[in-house]
Formats: C-alpha cells, structure tokens, sequence
C-alpha cells in the first residue's frame, strides 16, 4: 500500500473534532479512570518513567500533567557542543536548505516562507541554510528545550490542518509541516538567528511555551504574532522553552555558514535531548 493511501482517510476524518475532544480528555481529573489510562500508555508505549522526576503513574492528576512529565534532573546530561538536540525523538530529515526549499520525505519539499506563515523577509534569513526536523513518538518526553542560548524576539501562532506526524505520513502528505498548525518562536543567539517551530498535529489538544503558557487554543483561523523586541526574554542553551501536550514534531531553521551538523546523525535515528547536535562552522 502507497503512503498516499495509507493516509487517505487522514483527509476524511474530523481531525478538529477529534483533537478538540482528545484535548479535553487529556486535561481531565478523573481519579482511578486517569490512573488507568495512564498505566495502559505506559505500558502499550513502554514508556521508561525510571527516568521521571515522578515515576508513580497514580500521582498526576491529568493524563496531560503525565504526557509532560518532568525527567529527573540527571536524566539528561548536556553535551559540550554548541548546538545541542533540543528534544528525546527520531530525527525525521536535516541538513541543507536549498534555497527555500525544505525536504520533508522522497518527493516532497516545502518552503521557509510557508513554515513561518508567509514572511518572506524572515524566511529569506534562512536562504541556503540549514534545517532540522525532529519527531516525538507518543513515548517520548515531551517537552522542548532550547538547542543553544538565545533571545526572544517574536512568536507566530500558524493556524492550519492537524494531520498526524508519523514519518508515513510525513511521505504521504505534501507539505506537511507547513499545512498543520503550528507555532513559530525566532531567536537571536550569539552564533546568529535561529527559529524553532512546534508543529501540531491530530489530538494534540494544544502546544505552550515557557513565556506565554498555552499558545493554543483558542484556534481563531487567523495568524496571530506577538513581539518582545523590547524585553529580555533570555533562555540558556539546555533550558526548557515549551511543551507538546500530546506529541508532535520540532522543526528548526538555521542560517547558512552558521552550523554544522553532528556526524553521527542519520535519518530515522534516534535522538535525545542535551546530545550534540552539531557546531558552528568554526572548529569544534
């Protein structure tokens, strides 16, 4: 069977009804049935909660304070590298941007200007660049940290679809992860400007960032941004700056001469967060 097809009923599905109701699920305290469902995840995903800051099942209250577990605090070591892997995943694609053009999968490209949500002058930052696109499985760790330290300057919030993430679909769906909905947060660092995105996704009932708290819903149909041009909003590189309540994907874009990827990567590999993801163009 074709990826296409393998996804066709992903186009008939209600995929807003069903994320709208799996959001309110998730966020639901609803005792010993939480404690539950919480326990089939956990062992239908063999999630390791060896790592969690709390590793009973029957202390979070909503399946969402679960899917955003904190890790213990040695859980994750943070490599020396410049550039560190800023989430635990599966490395979807990377590399160079060619031109504006991102690959997604065999066939499939999509644009910078469409990943920010149509800003051309912001995307043209990322000509000839390069790109990162990371996946969470539904057993990952779920929040996002910041690959190298920077500051804040603005926020989009991307209205769009809410098709899964998974890599077949990733293969089957063109233009994936710039048609779901998605959340764009632009950063200046010391080794340049970065943007880092979180990309929505069916039942992810919403995606948050440390600054703002829920950046969705509400789901207004329009793009809505915020600025912080004139405040300090300063994250350290390792530091967490948003979560995912229920899973999806990360991308990030780079500009070009700035970063060297890790050699050791490779599509479909697995990654977790703090490892070396790269340097800059300088030696390492």
């Amino acid at each position: 069977m074709s990826d296409r097809l393998a996804v066709l009923a992903q186009y008939l599905l209600p995929k807003q009804a069903l994320t709208t109701l799996a959001g309110s699920f998730a966020g639901a305290q609803a005792g010993a049935l939480t404690t539950g469902v919480i326990r089939w995840f956990v062992k239908r995903y063999r999630v390791d909660l060896s790592e969690a800051a709390d590793a009973d099942p029957g202390s979070y209250k909503s399946f969402n304070d679960f899917f955003t577990r904190a890790l213990r605090a040695d859980a994750r070591p943070l490599s020396r590298a410049d550039f560190l892997c800023p989430v635990d995943g599966a490395i979807s694609q990377f590399g160079g941007i060619e031109g504006e053009q991102i690959f997604q999968a065999k066939g499939h490209h999509y644009s910078t200007t469409a990943l920010v949500g149509g800003d051309a002058k912001l995307a043209a930052g990322f000509t000839d660049g390069a790109f990162a696109t990371l996946y969470l499985s539904p057993r990952d760790y779920h929040r996002i940290h910041m690959p190298v330290g920077g500051r804040l300057t603005r926020m989009i919030h991307v209205p769009g679809e809410l098709f899964s993430v998974n890599p077949a679909t990733a293969r089957g769906v063109p233009g994936l992860f710039a048609r779901n909905e998605r959340v764009v947060c632009v950063f200046e660092s010391d080794f340049g400007s970065f943007v880092l995105v979180l990309v929505g996704a069916t039942i992810v009932g919403s995606m948050a960032t440390v600054w703002h708290g829920r950046v969705n819903p509400p789901r207004s149909g329009k793009i809505r941004e915020w600025s912080y041009a004139g405040q300090q909003i300063v994250l350290g590189k390792g530091e967490e700056m948003g979560r995912f309540l229920l899973g999806s994907t990360v991308v990030m874009l780079f500009p070009k001469g700035l970063l060297r990827f890790n050699p050791a990567w490779a599509p479909g590999g697995a990654v977790r967060l703090g490892e070396s993801m790269g340097c800059s163009v300088q030696p390492c």
